[in-house]
């Protein structure tokens, strides 16, 4: 049996639970792009920067779930903010600045200032990303009413 390199979770890339989550995990992804994007051009300076910091560890969130589908909402939601913390304290340096003033995707991903309160905003995002997530796993995993469990 195959494993998805690098998920290092033991689902096989045919397991229909692993790709009906990275399924569900793809669509969060799209999304929560959809959502930042959105948030941008209607709030206003503060709702927006502070609501995309979340949103940026909700997306690495879904993208987390994507490649590790069998990971619990936990270990997701924490490699996640770990990932957002780490870009975000990457900024001490000059390195982020410096390659954002030269592309716009870099801009995107690795931003170009270090901000204290952004940390906070990070965690807020895996918090909720996390608890959405353990939502929706815990609801696939419950039989509906009426269904009888198989033996």
């Amino acid at each position: 049996m195959t494993l998805i390199p690098g998920t290092g979770d033991g689902s096989h890339p045919r397991d229909p639970a692993a790709v009906r989550i990275r399924l569900v995990a793809a669509g969060a992804a799209v999304v929560t792009v959809g959502a930042g994007l959105g948030l941008r051009a209607v709030a206003a300076d503060g709702v927006a920067k502070y609501g995309g910091d979340a949103l940026y560890t909700v997306l690495l969130l879904a993208l987390v779930v994507l490649a590790a589908p069998r990971w619990t909402p936990l270990r997701a939601a924490g490699t996640a903010l770990a990932a957002s913390w780490a870009v975000e304290l990457f900024q001490l340096s000059a390195v982020p600045a410096e390659l954002s003033r030269h592309s716009a995707a870099a801009r995107l991903v690795l931003g170009s200032t270090f901000n204290a309160p952004d940390l906070f905003w990070y965690a807020v995002g895996a918090a909720g990303g996390g608890l959405l997530h353990g939502a929706v796993s815990r609801r696939r995993r419950t039989p509906a009413a009426g269904d009888t469990p198989h033996t």
